[in-house]
């Protein structure tokens, strides 16, 4: 099979390589990668910026769905033919996040999904329905489950609550579509006018220029009549977190889910302490939040906002399109049809 795995140095590059398909296992199902997504995390790992542990010469990309062209004759789980996708943690079933779950991750510590066949524990596998095809479902195990997660993360979300989403990549737009539908209303920041009218078509009920409005809290207070949301997805970290405090109610909750600005903020604990709020990092989530993403947007017709797909042999250009930061939705690479 080929397979594309980072190049050992302290900024990893890409290389294409021509090896074995591997062997399924006792309790291992063997996938043929079919669609394979982008995340932010998988372009800070080729800048020699990511501060997790990364497998030696590893396949990126945890996300990604195809079809099982082999099982262990363990497995219970799968059957040959079975389309799926997979959780990025394989053994984080259902509950709080625990140390094993976060060490063990598909396209970081382990082989990811830029190859065309992968071969994991049956424990990670998410079937997929009919109606999904195998790029809408790459688009979901990171980005979409971190959305569905930091949603519910401190307190359930119900309906008729706000929510504020923050630009137009993957775990924004997918938290947008999650929220509306719960019967959410949602709000949104983004930094031009051509990204507000497509948070409005997407159902967004207000948006804000971060650029036209630089104090763009203000403006969500205004859009809440000075109330402030229930919940923030804060994805930017540094240059978001104390504006989008000042932008949540008393008592409301912050999902912090990315860095996308730095690692850096200054949200003073008076902030946290004075609003009671609820600020919580977001793991991506289990294989049952993964599950409970895929029935909603299958009974709600929703599909994922994908930007652009890249055939396999032009995966470059596809983590080029990343590092441009023009994209909206998700960047997808057909790795085999």
């Amino acid at each position: 099979m080929k397979a594309v795995r980072w190049t050992a140095s302290e900024k990893p590059g890409l290389e294409l390589h021509d090896e074995p398909t591997p062997t399924p296992g006792v309790y291992d199902v063997l996938i043929r990668v079919h669609a394979a997504s982008l995340n932010y995390r998988d372009q800070i790992i080729l800048e020699g910026k990511y501060l997790g542990p990364l497998k030696q010469n590893g396949v990126p990309l945890s996300d990604g769905a195809g079809e099982v062209v082999a099982v262990g004759a363990g497995v219970t789980r799968a059957k040959i033919g079975d389309r799926v996708a997979a959780s990025c943690h394989p053994h984080w079933i259902a509950g709080p996040p625990l140390p094993e779950h976060r060490l063990d991750s598909v396209g970081i510590s382990r082989d990811g999904m830029l190859a065309e066949h992968i071969l994991l524990h049956e424990n990670a596998i998410v079937h997929l329905p009919v109606s999904m095809s195998f790029i809408e479902a790459a688009c979901l195990p990171c980005a979409g489950v971190t959305a569905w997660t930091g949603l519910n993360r401190s307190s359930p979300l119900q309906p008729g609550q706000t929510v504020l989403v923050q630009g137009t990549g993957g775990v924004a737009l997918f938290a947008l579509q999650a929220a509306r539908m719960f019967g959410a209303r949602v709000f949104a920041i983004t930094s031009t006018d051509d990204k507000v009218r497509t948070l409005e078509e997407l159902g967004a009920a207000g948006v804000v220029n971060y650029r036209t409005f630089p104090d763009w809290e203000r403006e969500i207070l205004a859009l809440t009549n000075g109330r402030g949301v229930d919940k923030v997805i804060d994805i930017a970290g540094e240059s978001t977190i104390v504006k989008s405090a000042a932008s949540t109610r008393v008592g409301g909750d912050i999902a912090v889910v990315g860095f996308t600005s730095g690692f850096g903020g200054g949200l003073p604990p008076i902030d946290i302490l004075g609003r009671s709020l609820n600020v919580a990092g977001t793991a991506i989530g289990p294989r049952a939040d993964f599950e409970a993403l895929v029935a909603a947007m299958a009974q709600h017709k929703v599909t994922p906002v994908i930007d652009s797909v890249f055939p396999f042999a032009q995966y470059r250009d596809a983590y080029r399109r990343l590092e441009s930061g023009s994209h909206v939705g998700k960047i997808v690479i057909e790795v085999s049809k």
